[in-house]
């Protein structure tokens, strides 16, 4: 690159987003645990949606994702107006930054939040404030504390990733009235689905006018591989944010099958149910095991062991016996692996490992 030819200020500080691991050199039959995916795949409405997208290659889809819209909506009681669909959670995260946020404004986000957080910050100018937890859980005063008037976007996954730890609607609240008048609190739920009767702070959205919440259906729905997300806010931010997006950003076979995969609430449920029973089970035959985790509220448990070199040591071993988890170093927790709840058989198959490199057998 010449000497003269320079990217826009912050970019260079960017660190490269590197997703789960999913093969082994050497090991076929591998189980990937490293990516929060739902192990049963999506539902069988998606699945024939998918299928008979295949006819409509060549059209473009519409630009204002109405279908979905009305779909999200009827399934979580909202007003569709007020839905902005987009390319996966990811970017409607970074949609509110564009148009919210640049050179000399200040993105906060929590001290293990989601690494995407502080790139988007940086991709827009605007400097990433990191901000403690407290014992890995969200410190709404901590947060509060480090607000200004620079502040503009404040990002809070709840649940959060990768710690699995969430705090409760009066938290939220109470951070969301305390913001400064200039700030958007944002409220990541792409785990929301996992947690009964949960509403992803759309209550939230409907009584503020600073609150927008963000929704995937990479996770409980099981289309990670199709890149889907929503994003539910007051009616003037989503109306800045559907200027900036672009028309054409969701695919006809992206909407046919969110929409069907919306609908199938059964495989929701199923998958929810699931989930809980499982993530139950491997939370307490790690602990049997001496590896303690957090109460996880996600589809993923936060396993924490002695010492960094023993993490890195089992990941390894993991690895060896076709097990892929994540070390999760990159969010301050080089102590920890997060594991996803995978089907039963994956979740004995990691908690024998487990038992196995605590025994020695390594």
């Amino acid at each position: 690159m010449s000497d003269r030819i320079e990217p826009q200020p912050r970019i260079m500080e960017i660190k490269l987003y590197k997703g789960g691991a999913s093969k082994i050199d050497g090991i076929n039959d591998v189980v990937k645990l490293s990516s929060n995916e739902n192990p049963y795949g999506p539902g069988e409405g998606a699945r024939e949606a998918y299928l008979r997208a295949g006819h409509d290659l060549h059209r473009y889809p519409p630009t204002d994702h109405s279908g979905l819209r009305q779909a999200l909506a009827q399934e979580y009681a909202l007003d569709p107006d007020r839905i902005i669909c987009g390319v996966g959670s990811d970017e409607i995260l970074t949609l509110l930054a564009q148009a919210f946020a640049g050179p000399g404004d200040e993105v906060i986000y929590t001290e293990h939040g989601f690494t995407l957080y502080p790139i988007i910050a940086n991709i827009v100018g605007a400097t990433p404030v990191k901000v403690q937890e407290h014992e890995r859980v969200v410190d709404v005063d901590a947060i509060l504390a480090a607000c200004n008037d620079k502040t503009r976007l404040v990002y809070v996954a709840n649940p959060n990733n990768p710690t699995g730890t969430m705090i409760g609607a009066n938290e939220v609240a109470r951070l969301a009235d305390s913001l400064p008048p200039q700030a958007i609190l944002v409220l990541d739920g792409a785990y929301a689905e996992y947690v009964e009767g949960y509403d992803g702070g759309a209550a939230l959205v409907e009584a503020r006018q600073n609150v927008v919440m963000t929704r995937t259906l990479s996770k409980i729905y099981g289309l990670g591989g199709l890149r889907i997300g929503w994003g539910y806010g007051p009616a003037a931010i989503v109306d800045v944010l559907n200027r900036v997006r672009q028309p054409f950003n969701l695919s006809n076979t992206q909407l046919m099958v969110a929409e069907a995969a919306v609908k199938d609430t059964a495989h929701v449920i199923k998958s929810r149910e699931n989930n809980t029973r499982l993530r139950a089970w491997l939370a307490e035959a790690l602990a049997e095991h001496g590896v303690p985790s957090d109460t996880s509220c996600a589809n993923f448990i936060l396993a924490r062991f002695g010492s960094e070199d023993e993490a890195a040591a089992c990941d390894a071993y993991l690895k060896s016996q076709g097990l892929i988890v994540r070390l999760v170093s990159d969010y301050g927790l080089g102590r920890c692996l997060r594991i996803t709840v995978g089907d039963e058989s994956a979740c004995r198959r990691v908690a024998h490992a487990i038992g196995q490199f605590k025994g020695g057998a390594r």
